[in-house]
């Protein structure tokens, strides 16, 4: 059976929370009427993270596991997108901070013609609870306002909650570069240079406790990481496209 949609959760010693994650998303995907997956990538846990999963009782949503050595947010969820097959394919963080009512309206877009969806905290129709501290609020306004100029026209990248039809997420997700926090910046800006349609999405979304980004360490790499994909993606840009003729064509033209 053809799967509709596959949900990729990237988990690094999560043991606490995956009990409640794999029930929460379960119960989420289970009203769907076509097929739906969980696809955990253990990026290197050295707690049970693998052994929870693996234990986890079978329900109507399959849920399996995969590995990825590669350290980082951005190489576990590359990894375990292109470990699908699936119509649509997407993410989401392992605390759950985006709600999964999302997921309806999200199919809808995607049906609809729309590319990538992006769950937004920036829509103005969205619930946000947020308790960050003052240096993380600075720390994200001044990375948006970086970000503006390859991302142009989207207000949350960074949201843990994106979905894409095959065609796109393949063609995003296979010359992935960045590994870490700011993966989803060359991702979209991937997107948008591809001609993808991009649509933002009001979510509902409650800051967790217990995150694993760091505003000092991870952010300063996030910064430095944006200056690199602009390096990558102009590096690119300036790469001649060979053209391809076909052998009835080159014969003509010789003639």
């Amino acid at each position: 059976m053809t799967t509709l949609l596959s949900v990729v959760v990237p988990v690094l010693n999560e043991e606490r929370r995956l009990p409640a994650t794999l029930v929460g998303l379960a119960y989420a995907l289970r009203g769907f009427s076509r097929r739906t997956e969980i696809v955990v990538v253990d990026n290197g846990s050295t707690d049970r993270s693998a052994e929870i999963v693996r234990a986890h009782r079978a329900g109507p949503v399959p849920i399996r596991i995969i590995d990825c050595a590669e350290r980082g947010k951005g190489a576990a969820v590359r990894a375990g997108v292109l470990a699908t097959d699936s119509a649509f394919v997407g993410f989401c963080d392992a605390d759950l901070a985006t709600n999964m009512d999302a997921l309806t309206p999200t199919l809808d877009c995607l049906y609809g013609g729309v590319n990538v969806v992006v769950g937004s905290r920036a829509h103005p129709m969205s619930d946000v609870r947020a308790r960050h501290s003052m240096v993380r609020q600075v720390g994200a306004w001044a990375f948006r306002r970086a970000v503006g100029s390859l991302v142009p026209n989207v207000g949350d990248t960074q949201c843990g909650f994106k979905f894409f039809d095959r065609d796109t997420a393949e063609r995003i997700f296979l010359p992935l570069r960045t590994t870490g926090f700011a993966f989803d910046v060359e991702l979209l800006a991937r997107a948008r240079r591809s001609g993808a349609v991009i649509a933002e999405l009001p979510v509902r979304w409650t800051d967790v406790p217990g995150s694993t980004f760091s505003p000092m360490r991870d952010g300063y790499r996030s910064f430095a990481a944006l200056r690199e994909i602009r390096e990558l993606l102009d590096r690119e840009a300036r790469v001649p496209v060979r053209r391809v003729i076909t052998a009835d064509a080159a014969i003509a033209e010789v003639a």
